[in-house]
């Protein structure tokens, strides 16, 4: 799943967890694993960070430090250095919501990514997706007054 640039700035060097050969930036719980190639850039990244060569930034824990003391990269700095690499951040995101609303119904994305149930419907219909009959809501319990049938009461 796609992590909005403002949430990775905040990630700290305590946030990538290096344990033998997996990396696991925790964005969530449980950390999520990179692939390898992947995995090699961010440690590398982390060995060479920019801002740090400043005396307000050498200690900073971030893996993004920005040109504040204590402070992060700020997201949109983020985002358009990785769109001048080529790497649309608005693209890889509508992809990944995509791709979770052909896993699971879009009202359940939406609930889950803070976004409105309409966006991730419209983006269902775009991928043809089968989830179009879900209701969202509470399926734990029955309408008030709604008897399942053969249950005695014919």
């Amino acid at each position: 799943m796609s992590t909005p640039c403002s949430r990775v700035v905040h990630l700290t060097i305590d946030d990538i967890v290096h344990d033998n050969d997996q990396v696991l930036p925790r964005l969530g719980e449980p950390a999520s694993q990179v692939p390898a190639p992947f995995a090699e850039l961010l440690l590398t990244w982390i060995d060479s960070r920019d801002n740090m060569n400043t005396a307000t930034n050498r200690d900073s824990r971030w893996v993004f430090p920005g040109r504040r003391a204590g402070q992060p990269l700020h997201p949109g700095s983020l985002s358009s250095q990785l769109n001048d690499l080529g790497i649309s951040t608005t693209a890889v995101r509508t992809a990944a919501i995509r791709q979770q609303v052909l896993e699971m119904p879009a009202p359940v994305v939406a609930d889950a990514l803070g976004y409105h149930h309409k966006t991730t419907t419209r983006l269902l219909n775009e991928t043809g997706g089968t989830w179009s009959r879900y209701a969202a809501g509470d399926h734990k319990r029955s309408p008030t007054g709604w008897v399942p049938r053969g249950s005695g009461d014919s």
